[in-house]
Parts: structure tokens; sequence; C-alpha cells
């Protein structure tokens, strides 16, 4: 240990600055992911929303709020800040360009877990019933569905390995039970426009 705080004292001031980003963000990073990978839940929770453009706001674990400024975000800022200023150290001679260079790092780290983030959202999948997924959809009449709108029947529609039963009228000659019905729209909040096939 003695030599690990040896070595850190003898480096210049700019270099332990970027070595402690670095370490500093690559532990919380891992923390993070860890969190994520477990299933803790969203470690952004307090901070400001400033959504990036897809206006769903989604965090680190891929079910909440993507913004601009959460804390995942920084920490990827801080990584790729205090690695970019350790890896182009050797080659970037003058501070200024360096901190340029780290700065750039930081940025394109953001983007990249933005980018990544937002691909592992578009893959993940909502298993919740809609009622709008059963237009289009051939469903079995359950309860008899009288004519031109004089009353609600009902319907039963098959998602997922589970039957939804829902509440259903239609324009034409009343629809008695057993019939199959193709949804056309759903009218208010939950009840199907349906039409005999």
């Amino acid at each position: 240990m003695d030599a690990i705080i040896s070595w850190y004292n003898a480096l210049d001031p700019a270099m332990r600055a970027y070595w402690g980003i670095a370490i500093f963000a690559s532990a919380v990073f891992l923390i993070q992911m860890v969190m994520t990978f477990i299933g803790i839940g969203d470690v952004d929770g307090g901070d400001a929303d400033f959504d990036l453009g897809d206006g769903n706001g989604d965090t680190l674990d891929v079910g909440g709020a993507l913004q601009l400024f959460s804390v995942r975000n920084i920490i990827n800022f801080l990584l790729g800040v205090g690695w970019g200023g350790v890896c182009f150290s050797s080659v970037i001679k003058s501070p200024i360009l360096l901190s340029l260079c780290a700065l750039l790092t930081g940025c394109v780290f953001v983007t990249i877990f933005v980018f990544l983030f937002k691909q592992m959202r578009k893959l993940e999948h909502d298993g919740a019933f809609k009622v709008t997924d059963c237009v289009g959809q051939v469903a079995d009449v359950y309860l008899r569905i009288p004519e031109a709108r004089k009353g609600e029947g009902k319907i039963q529609y098959s998602f997922q390995g589970s039957v939804q039963e829902l509440p259903a009228v239609t324009d034409g000659e009343q629809i008695p039970s057993g019939s199959k019905v193709r949804v056309v729209e759903v009218i208010g909040d939950h009840t199907l426009l349906v039409e005999k096939l």
C-alpha cells in the first residue's frame, strides 16, 4: 500500500487528478453496473430531469428516464475524462490539449453509453396487455352482443397465453355467443367495436 501511495504522490498534480477521477469513476461505475444487473433499481432517483430527446425519460436500468444530466451519465463522463487523461498523457504533452482530449473522451463515453442503453431499451419487451393490441385481431364472443350498439356484450381475446375478457359493441346485427368477430376499433377506454366474421 505504501508503494501505491508513494507512486501516487510522485505524480504531477494534473496526473494525480486524472488518476483520482479515473479510479473514483471506475469504482462507482462498477457498483452501478452490479446494481443494474442484480436489479436493485434506479440509482438516479434524485437527479434533474433534462430529457435527451425521446421524451420517455430513461435511466441506467433501462427501464426508467434516459437523462442527459443523471448520476450515471456524470459517472460515464468522469470515467472518460479520467481514463482519457491517463491514456493520452504519454502521447500529448501540452496540458491544455490533454485536458481538451480528456473532456472530449468524456463526451464520447456519455454518447456511447446513451446510445447503448437506447438500443437495449428497444429490445425491452413490455408484456403488459393494452386494449389497442386487439384492433384487427380475431376474438370469440363470450356474451351475446346486441345489434346496433344497443348494449354491450363480451368477447374473449387470447393474449400471450392469457385470456382477456372485454366489453364489445357492434354496428351490425346481433352477434350470438360462440361467434368469431374481428375487432375494428377501441371506443372510449376499453370497449371494442367488433364485426362478425
